[in-house]
């Protein structure tokens, strides 16, 4: 043969194929790689379906339950007693005041003037009757008296006294038993009960 393939002596030419390592490397490599973006891929999903590892070990974990709060305290109300009720009729029914009055009397409460209702207010209570007083005896006399006559309206006015006025209207018709109205007056001076926990 002539050119570089001729034979000159008696050595002969070894008829060898190319060496390719970089393409063995880079297909080495480029299997590494897609192996491990098929890995990483394959555990995100697993995350993604099963919530990862964090909330796992979460829901592994027993809940810590609070300890149970203590119960509200009872509220500190005035005795009958202690609180003084002026009565007004606004019915054109006769004699109601006083036979409130009486009433109110017997169950402890100090009476203080007995009339009729002032034109404000005459035939204009529509209910069983109005509570009146100052802002203080809205948390005060107001709820004792409430049991004595439930139902009945409240509204506070700009008086500084203590008294409280109880202006009678035209749908009253007796007072609550003094059995109810203790009843209703232990239930309103009785702690609140503590939530049950919630786990």
């Amino acid at each position: 043969m002539g050119g570089k393939y001729r034979i000159t002596g008696n050595a002969y030419p070894r008829m060898r194929r190319p060496r390719h390592r970089r393409k063995l490397v880079l297909s080495v490599a480029s299997a590494v790689v897609a192996l491990g973006l098929a890995g990483w891929g394959t555990l995100q999903i697993v995350d993604v379906f099963t919530g990862g590892d964090g909330q796992a070990n979460a829901a592994g974990r027993p809940k810590a339950c609070p300890s149970p709060k203590a119960p509200a305290p009872a509220k500190a109300l005035p005795k009958p007693a202690a609180i003084k009720v002026n009565i007004y009729n606004a019915t054109p029914r006769s004699g109601l005041a006083k036979a409130a009055a009486d009433e109110l009397k017997k169950r402890g409460f100090v009476v203080g003037k007995v009339d009729n209702a002032p034109a404000a207010y005459d035939k204009k209570v529509p209910g069983a009757g109005m509570l009146l007083g100052g802002p203080t005896a809205m948390n005060g006399s107001f709820p004792v008296l409430a049991t004595q006559l439930p139902g009945i309206t409240q509204k506070t006015d700009a008086r500084r006294t203590a008294d409280v006025d109880l202006i009678i209207g035209t749908k009253f018709k007796a007072f609550s038993t003094p059995a109810a109205a203790a009843s209703a007056l232990t239930a309103l001076t009785k702690p609140s009960p503590a939530p049950a926990p919630s786990c």
